[in-house]
């Protein structure tokens, strides 16, 4: 079925019958989500939300507009009173197809440097998610369950492993911030989207926050970055 989050008409429609919901909000503003939690707290079902690792639970005001939208919907959430299990995810290693471009042309990879996080392997995400939602229980009370990879890895660290995989000697570029934002909009993205992906890049701290949170919920520990650069090296080959 497809619809529309923002559309009261469209989620009451997917409610039907639905007893457990895996939400990921995917817009910069929780104010169009207001339609979508009234109705959730209407049908009342189980809420599986899919936030970020980056929250500040000590701060109202977050690091950046990505980090505030998260933690802004959990507030909604728990304030309609639908006490959501909440999987916080750190940044995900598929961030790096938006590479492959680059590393298609070339052995350089340009763009605004980003805090050291525990890249986590969005397999492992999807899995962990998939378990907390079989399981149709209310565990919410445990939660925020906080999914990171085995390490901290810089962007330079990510583009080196990636090399290694390829077989590539490939290097990371750190570019200003105000010439990153001109080539993300001359590639077309919007420019409230740049403006939060900039921020994120200028403000978000570094983080050396791994768990076994992964492990705990699939039983399997995370996989590392290494593993997921060859899993996905074709993506990145400029070889046919």
């Amino acid at each position: 079925m497809c619809g529309d989050l923002t559309d009261a008409d469209s989620v009451r429609a997917a409610l039907d019958d639905i007893d457990t919901v895996f939400l990921i909000w995917p817009l910069l503003d929780t104010a169009p989500a207001e339609p979508l939690i009234a109705e959730l707290a209407a049908a009342a079902p189980r809420v599986v939300y899919l936030s970020s690792t980056a929250i500040d639970d000590a701060s109202f005001r977050q690091s950046d507009p990505i980090v505030q939208v998260h933690a802004d919907m959990e507030r909604r959430l728990r304030d309609a009173g639908l006490h959501p299990t909440v999987l916080r995810s750190d940044t995900l290693a598929s961030n790096t197809r938006g590479w492959a471009a680059a590393l298609r042309a070339g052995d350089v990879v340009r763009g605004p440097d980003i805090a050291r996080t525990a890249v986590v392997d969005e397999g492992d995400v999807a899995a962990a998610a998939a378990e907390v939602l079989l399981r149709r229980q209310d565990d919410s009370d445990r939660t925020p369950y906080l999914l990171t990879g085995p390490e901290p890895l810089s962007r330079a660290d990510q583009v080196g492993i990636l090399g290694a995989a390829l077989g590539r000697k490939l290097r990371f570029e750190p570019v200003p911030v105000d010439i990153a934002r001109a080539r993300m909009l001359a590639d077309g993205r919007p420019q409230r989207l740049v403006d939060a992906l900039i921020t994120a890049s200028t403000r978000r701290p570094e983080s050396r926050l791994v768990t076994d949170d992964v492990e705990r919920l699939t039983g399997r520990p995370a996989r590392p970055f290494a593993q997921w650069a060859i899993d996905h090296s074709t993506e990145f080959d400029p070889r046919p």
